[in-house]
């Protein structure tokens, strides 16, 4: 994760508190790694605690990915923290510090997050780490102040961040698939009438009416927010709307409710967007459930396979710089 809020922490209780607010969510069962360059946060990342029964494999196969990242982002120092109970964390905390410390980085401390207490696997003084652990409290806290003011947002856990791009339903879902309908039939009858070209021009055109209303704080119809989603299969369209798209907050608001609302099969265009647009605001579990979304509507999506690896790791969102423009296969 790129673009980390700049907070004033001084302290692991600090720390922890900000792990939230760099990641939009409260992590549980997880394994953080905090990323230090100098004296600055530069990058942290998340992964789901090992199965207890496998924790010297599990910790082996994601500490690959969590090294790549860890040294894309010129990391130096690192600070290790372990949410849950001590017999799922304290495995794999002694799996993590010595692969750290064999790449080379120095582990500033680990630490155990239950029950809104923290322990530290390396400080042995009681004074600072007593055995029962030191209390910590994020509501009342300068650095969640600092955070907000800062314009940084929390969900509870990683559910409530996928059940925000998760898709509609109920009479919304139903209105959007009649429009659907209508938009796929209509889609047919001007490519037999005016061909691919046609199709592509209508494809900009709805991008740049799409982009338009949503920087006015407005949103689609259903039926133009249907021929949107049936157009954006045609990488030519995708790329239109790809072009348009950057870090500006109302275009996170624009994918993700075009996400939300797309018919299930055409979200991986509106998904992996998202996902772009995520990833250069320095969101990075966002960009990760998006593209998660986009794969389970098309395992096969390119561009979302690619953004994929990108996050994986974690290559600053410069690398995409001109795109899509170059000369790279994204097409579906």
């Amino acid at each position: 994760m790129s673009d980390t809020p700049r907070l004033p922490v001084t302290s692991p209780g600090d720390l922890i508190v900000a792990v939230p607010y760099l990641l939009g969510f409260h992590p549980t069962d997880s394994l953080v790694l905090v990323g230090l360059t100098g004296r600055r946060v530069t990058v942290a990342g998340r992964t789901d605690l090992p199965d207890p029964a496998a924790t010297v494999g599990g910790v082996e196969e994601l500490m690959r990915q969590q090294l790549r990242m860890l040294h894309q982002a010129d990391v130096t120092a690192t600070v290790v923290i372990g949410y849950g109970p001590s017999h799922r964390v304290t495995p794999v905390v002694d799996t993590v510090v010595p692969r750290l410390r064999e790449a080379g980085l120095t582990v500033l401390d680990a630490l155990r997050v239950t029950d809104r207490r923290y322990y530290s696997y390396l400080c042995q003084n009681l004074t600072c780490c007593p055995i029962d652990g030191v209390p910590f409290d994020p509501d009342h806290s300068d650095i969640a102040l600092h955070a907000i003011v800062a314009g940084c947002s929390t969900l509870p856990d990683r559910r409530a961040l996928v059940a925000s791009i998760a898709p509609i339903d109920g009479p919304s879902r139903h209105a959007v698939t009649r429009a659907t309908h209508r938009a796929r039939t209509h889609r047919r009858a001007l490519s037999a009438v005016a061909g691919r070209d046609a199709l592509i021009r209508a494809g900009e055109d709805i991008v740049r009416t799409t982009f338009a209303r949503y920087a006015a704080d407005q949103v689609l119809t259903d039926d133009e927010l249907a021929w949107l989603t049936v157009l954006l299969p045609i990488t030519a369209v995708r790329d239109a709307a790809w072009r348009a798209t950057d870090a500006q907050p109302w275009h996170i608001a624009l994918w993700s409710d075009v996400t939300r609302r797309a018919e299930p099969a055409l979200a991986a265009p509106p998904a992996s967007l998202l996902a772009f647009t995520a990833w250069r605001s320095g969101l990075g579990a966002l960009a990760s459930v998006a593209v998660d979304r986009a794969l389970q509507a098309n395992p096969t999506y390119s561009l979302a396979h690619l953004l994929d690896r990108m996050l994986r790791e974690a290559l600053p969102p410069s690398v995409l710089d001109g795109w899509p423009d170059q000369d790279f296969p994204t097409t579906p």
